[in-house]
């Protein structure tokens, strides 16, 4: 190992030569072009130094700088600007030998539409392109849907889509259980509803007390009126407040808005959690295990978060951190930079933010304790699936290929990948069936474009994306699947990659399926083998995801079709079509007596449907 270590030392000493002492961003690359690690520097040629000795480093350094080929400097302005352009190159490359967040999902929002004279209220993720006022981030999506649960109760606030709106004439289901003020059929007044929102966002800004005092007044002001039924509505509405604060598990008068970041670490593993508060509330937590950690400090963790985290991500006004950061100053920097206000990095020594903290990192404990005990139990089930299909090495990744469609229809192809992590699904993938060569309703057709397409991406992508072959190849399906998977790896060229197909017996029952592989015979495993179970999960996932696919390209296709170019053919018209000849090919074939027979189609529309396919 001395050697190659040498060799790395000396590329890197050849670099130094000229390099400059401003600040700005290296990156190590090794033979093949790959980049191994982003870092960046105050003075490049100071840092950039200590790589060229091989004391005081640690051993995931050492290994990075033996596989150095090659070095790429960038300089600039300032270190703010190159911690941001680090974090950046980090994002996009992910070089292996980095700390690395893993998840990096957009977070719901609860989102209050401008749009409309009864503004609707309902979750919203993604690009903030709708005009309104947003509330978040939260942690997950069921964290937005018991917020918006709780808000209707205390507010009666509309979560209906308009076009539901506009063709409402009665009251519906929401209305008859006190969770919607029925604006649809003018119940409330715009100015009334009005001010239901302007309390709804007041909460949300952490005004409980304030609208339940000013609620109670309206109540007793009702009551000495004797209007009776009104006082009984707000009596209910305050009742649906004292419950919420009842069910917050953290509120903090002292954190209106700041997201608290706590750091666990067992071994080589780490764990943070994030808890995002605003309006003094909790709007949940989630857990990130970043790589690449094991002889980083805390401080370096916290802060390579921090950085990647917050490139996307709005932070608030304050962060609370469990450990004190090498760079803060540098942090706040980066933040003025991107040019997100005024900042607070604090890590908190007593009061409340101290205890919420303690929370916190227990919270990260415990997770962290579940996290390292389910990798376990995937590594070693991993290793059995390694032994039982006579692999030379247990299995890293392991991809499984399903199809989907309805007589030919909306046909799609499905993968989804399994790690020792678990299922990762920002790997998963869909493929639209598209080859004209590929014939409607054939499963083999299409499961030979599905895995040549896969592959030849992977043959092009091979020098940029490390460890992007699969381990091993799991396709659902019998002996012809099998034979789909041969010709594919032999037309390509691929013989390092394993390959299985599962088949269900003859009676299709889960537990019977039968095992393929190439010049093996079929076999079965017991019943209650724990590695049935486990490929039983990894065939059923996938086949849930293709189905998904499919719902998702057949639910496109009956909003977007040639029906809608047809005059007099709208939503409904055009869902009874669908509905009763399956597809818009079916209505393009139907005789002129056929249409007719459809509810809802008249003669003189039927004849401009006949006409427009037959122009």
């Amino acid at each position: 190992m001395t050697l190659p270590i040498l060799s790395g030392a000396d590329t890197i000493r050849s670099y130094l030569r000229d390099m400059p002492t401003a600040s700005g961003v290296y990156r190590m690359l090794d033979k093949e072009g790959n980049v191994l690690y982003v870092g960046k520097a105050k003075n490049l040629k100071n840092r950039v130094s200590n790589y060229v000795s091989a004391s005081g480093l640690s051993s995931r350094i050492l290994r990075m700088i033996s596989l150095t080929s090659s070095m790429e400097i960038v300089t600039t302005r300032n270190e703010a600007e190159a911690l941001m352009l680090e974090s950046n190159l980090i994002k996009k490359l992910k070089p292996r030998f980095n700390i690395l967040l893993r998840d990096d999902k957009s977070f719901p929002y609860i989102l209050f539409a401008e749009d409309h004279g009864f503004p609707q209220i309902t979750k919203h993720r993604g690009a903030k392109t709708i005009k309104g006022k947003y509330f978040g981030p939260f942690a997950s999506v069921g964290a937005v849907n018991e917020t918006l649960a709780l808000l209707q109760k205390a507010f009666l606030l509309r979560p209906c889509s308009d076009n539901y709106f506009k063709n409402r004439t009665r009251p519906c289901l929401q209305y008859q259980i006190k969770r919607c003020s029925a604006p649809c059929v003018d119940y409330i007044s715009k100015a009334e509803y009005a001010e239901l929102v302007l309390q709804a966002q007041d909460f949300l800004y952490g005004k409980n007390r304030e609208i339940q005092e000013q609620l109670t007044k309206q109540m007793q002001s009702l009551s000495e009126q004797m209007e009776y039924e009104k006082a009984a509505v707000l009596r209910d509405r305050i009742a649906a407040l004292t419950r919420i604060q009842h069910e917050q598990n953290m509120i903090s008068a002292s954190l209106p808005d700041a997201d608290i970041i706590a750091l666990a670490r067992s071994g080589d593993h780490a764990c943070i959690q994030v808890f995002f508060f605003r309006g003094g509330q909790n709007f949940g937590n989630r857990s990130y295990f970043p790589v690449h950690t094991e002889d980083a400090t805390e401080g370096e963790i916290l802060s390579a978060f921090i950085t990647q985290f917050y490139q996307e991500q709005l932070p608030p006004h304050t962060l609370l951190i469990s450990h004190p950061l090498p760079d803060t100053a540098l942090l706040l920097e980066f933040f003025a930079l991107k040019d997100e206000g005024k900042i607070e990095i604090a890590c908190p020594v007593k009061g409340e933010k101290k205890a919420i903290m303690e929370r916190a990192v227990a919270n990260a404990k415990e997770a962290l304790v579940r996290h390292i005990s389910q990798n376990a139990a995937n590594e070693a089930m991993l290793k059995r699936v390694g032994e039982l299909f006579g692999l030379l090495q247990t299995p890293r990744r392991i991809e499984v290929y399903d199809n989907s469609h309805i007589a030919g229809s909306y046909m799609v192809g499905a993968m989804i990948c399994a790690t020792n992590q678990g299922f990762d699904k920002k790997h998963y993938r869909r493929f639209n069936i598209k080859r004209s060569e590929t014939v409607a309703g054939d499963d083999y057709a299409m499961m030979y474009e599905v895995l040549t397409r896969r592959f030849k991406r992977l043959q092009k992508e091979e020098a940029l994306i490390e460890g992007s072959y699969p381990d091993l190849v799991l396709i659902d399906g019998g002996e012809g699947q099998l034979n789909v998977a041969t010709k594919v790896f032999a037309e390509l060229d691929i013989n390092s990659v394993p390959y299985v197909a599962i088949s269900k017996g003859v009676d299709r029952n889960a537990g019977r399926e039968w095992f393929h592989q190439p010049a093996k015979v079929p076999f079965q495993l017991p019943v209650n083998d724990p590695v049935l179970h486990y490929l039983q999960r990894l065939r059923d996932e996938a086949h849930r995801f293709a189905i998904g696919s499919h719902r998702i390209k057949r639910s496109n296709a009956i909003r977007v079709s040639a029906l809608d170019e047809i005059p007099l053919i709208g939503a409904d018209r055009k869902r009874a079509l669908l509905q009763h000849f399956g597809s818009s090919k079916g209505v393009e074939q139907a005789s002129l007596e056929e249409l007719q027979q459809v509810a809802g189609i008249s003669k003189k529309i039927a004849e401009n449907i006949y006409h427009f396919f037959k122009r």
